[in-house]
């Protein structure tokens, strides 16, 4: 017999610890829960970067795990929770680590991930699944878990807060300068490889300026890698035209500069995601990720989308016989774009009028 699912829940639990391109494709659910059933009182258990983005999220109670911490952080939080009982556990994040978490949760009714998609076994900790979907996108993977629930307005709306002292430190940064913002590097973990090169981003920089005055503002956190990066591209161009802010900025900095930026450039990771919800043209970089899966959500046609050639190249095999989301973790993948392919886009999306960057776009 299946668990019964509430009518009308009055306390949601959201289970999504990371990561930051993810959190925020998961706020559009957020806000189609809260517009369904107003008064619905939502706790999400968050990771401790994810929440330093989000934090001020209007109607969200948030509880803070520190994945650093362990089984003791586990702990803490079931004590916290101790005396606290949802209607719903939403389950949506397919990971061990996540699914030990839910069991000190008290709640009637845990949903999760079809098993299709539910990695980890994820679906051995719940009592629902969302509904089979092949090949959807990251954002109405999780929508999905507020159509099971019975929600109908599932329209994408983000309303991401940025404090007054977060825009007073990307001011700092930037003066009253028009820009646009490029984020060269995505996480630097293990086998990523989603990089583009020094000397693309370079090309890239020098046709912004020449063509539209525009200076780029490099962004990133202050790993090695990311600081390389950074000198890389500035003795390529020199410092006329670019301004380094990588390591510079807090998370919620990184959002006003990228709020105030008339484009924004990056490859598969937070920034285009962030950059999406805030309704900002964004060219995201693709080749070793689905942009079908994982592009900016409202700036799927303006990706530069050499995913099928990686595909193609590096696994040698054709783009439909593998499976959906199946990333190419090969060092060269990224090569497959050139500048030109970017410069492209970038000359699309600056030439779409106001009114046509805002449509569609909800923030």
């Amino acid at each position: 017999m299946k668990h019964p699912l509430p009518a009308r829940p009055a306390h949601i639990a959201i289970l999504r610890l990371s990561a930051l391109g993810d959190v925020c494709n998961l706020v559009p659910t957020v806000r189609a829960l809260q517009r369904q059933w107003p008064d619905v009182r939502i706790t999400w258990i968050i990771g401790k970067g994810e929440h330093s983005l989000l934090t001020g999220l209007s109607g969200v109670e948030f509880v803070v795990y520190d994945k650093s911490t362990g089984l003791a952080g586990m702990r803490a939080i079931w004590r916290q929770l101790a005396e606290t009982h949802f209607d719903v556990l939403l389950h949506m994040q397919q990971a061990l680590r996540a699914s030990v978490l839910s069991l000190g949760l008290k709640a009637d009714v845990r949903v999760g991930y079809d098993k299709a998609r539910a990695k980890d076994a994820q679906h051995w900790f719940t009592h629902r699944q969302i509904a089979p979907r092949d090949r959807a996108h990251v954002l109405e993977s999780f929508m999905d878990f507020a159509r099971l629930l019975g929600v109908e307005d599932t329209r994408p709306r983000w309303d991401l807060p940025i404090p007054e002292a977060a825009r007073s430190e990307a001011r700092r940064i930037t003066g009253e300068a028009d820009y646009a913002l490029i984020s060269p590097c995505a996480n630097p973990r293990l086998r990523n490889f989603r990089n583009w090169s020094a000397e693309g981003y370079a090309g890239v920089i020098e046709h912004l300026w020449s063509r539209y005055g525009l200076k780029s503002v490099l962004t990133g956190g202050g790993s090695a890698q990311e600081r390389e990066m950074g000198e890389r591209i500035r003795g390529l161009v020199g410092d006329e035209a670019v301004v380094d802010a990588i390591g510079a900025s807090s998370l919620k900095g990184l959002l006003a500069l990228i709020d105030a930026a008339r484009l924004v450039i990056a490859p598969d990771s937070g920034p285009v995601h962030m950059a999406n919800a805030l309704g900002r043209p964004t060219v995201g970089l693709y080749a070793t990720t689905n942009p079908q899966r994982a592009a900016p959500y409202c700036w799927r046609d303006y990706v530069v989308d050499r995913y099928p050639d990686a595909v193609r190249t590096y696994l040698h095999k054709r783009p439909e016989s593998i499976t959906w989301g199946q990333r190419v973790r090969h060092p060269d993948a990224m090569s497959l774009i050139h500048a030109d392919d970017v410069i492209a886009r970038i000359e699309q999306v600056l030439a779409l009028g106001s009114s046509d960057r805002d449509a569609g776009v909800p923030r």
